[in-house]
């Protein structure tokens, strides 16, 4: 059964979606202090526990000022997949509406929000000897020639990965080989169970070099906070490695990697902002792709207010409904 089966059935609920550091923990704020809202993270690496400063974390004072759902609910040893995550914030939604306040989900990881959207397809389960297999052509050939490969058994897939996102790119091949069918086939939106109509306000830039000054500033901020001391932390514990979907968030990945000595420590502000702003390239991209999106400029002064008024809008359409 589609993880969307139930969805049609569910009450109003609103998300806001952007990229990273585009002021969606501010907006989702701000909504809260007018209005009587629980929040539902959509966001893969918040989570998990002892992952604070390099997921940009809310802090306990933003926590406690309103209701959160799904953060720190995982430990770092274990994955948690998006089909989880649609039966959560199903059954999060319903409960929340009962409570007659308005469930608001907030975050960036896109295949969340399309998974709750559009429903996803059940697809083969993790196979750890085929995954190893791809990992070990990985090591002679070099992840963009596995992404070379993919391009031509799942070109939808394929062009959505950049050439170096060896964890997408293993699971993508991992779900062709088992399955003989691509990984986008799975994701494909099903007729019966779409909900592409779900209100969904976008915070975007209207320049991307301004967010990307904004993810070098929080970047450097997480630095200053101890990031490399939090990483050193997770290791310390022993059943952690660099193979987990935890540690493969970005950021993590990169220090991991530099504490590893695979290169200079020296070298982790522009390795974890590069890869940050691809993050933010594919955030962008997934929205795009969604056509019910409500685009707030997040560069301007007033962005929260916007997005409140947005917000405002929705809620007086649904009650008129």
């Amino acid at each position: 059964m589609p993880a969307s089966s139930s969805a049609g059935a569910l009450p109003l609920y609103i998300c806001l979606a952007g990229p990273t550091a585009s002021g969606k923990t501010a907006a989702a704020l701000a909504i809260a202090r007018a209005h009587p809202v629980e929040i539902i993270s959509v966001d893969s690496a918040l989570v998990y526990r002892g992952m604070d400063i390099g997921t940009a974390k809310p802090g306990a004072a933003e926590l406690a000022s309103v209701p959160h759902h799904l953060i720190n609910i995982r430990d770092p040893l274990h994955a948690y997949s998006a089909a989880e995550f649609v039966h959560h914030a199903q059954t999060l939604i319903s409960q929340i509406a009962a409570r007659n306040r308005l469930p608001l989900l907030v975050g960036g990881t896109m295949l969340y929000f399309k998974a709750l959207f559009d429903g996803i397809d059940p697809m083969p389960a993790a196979q750890p000897a085929l995954r190893a297999a791809i990992e070990a052509e990985a090591q002679q050939k070099g992840w963009p020639a596995m992404h070379a490969e993919l391009a031509q058994v799942d070109p939808v897939t394929a062009a959505r990965l950049a050439p170096a996102d060896s964890q997408r790119i293993q699971r993508a091949l991992e779900v062709y080989r088992a399955s003989g069918l691509p990984l986008s086939h799975f994701h494909a939106r099903s007729a019966t169970t779409a909900r592409s109509t779900v209100p969904l306000i976008s915070l975007e830039p209207l320049d991307r070099a301004w967010l990307h000054a904004r993810i070098a500033q929080r970047f450097d901020a997480m630095l200053a906070a101890g990031f490399i001391d939090e990483v050193r932390a997770l290791r310390a514990r022993g059943d952690l490695h660099a193979e987990l979907p935890s540690m493969r968030c970005v950021g993590y990945r990169q220090a991991w990697e530099a504490l590893d000595g695979l290169w200079g420590m020296d070298s982790l502000r522009e390795r974890g902002v590069a890869a940050t702003r691809q993050l933010a390239k594919r955030q962008i991209t997934w929205l795009r792709a969604m056509p019910q999106r409500q685009v707030v400029d997040c560069q301007a002064d007033n962005a929260s207010a916007q997005v409140l008024r947005a917000v405002e809008a929705l809620m007086v359409g649904d009650a008129r409904a």
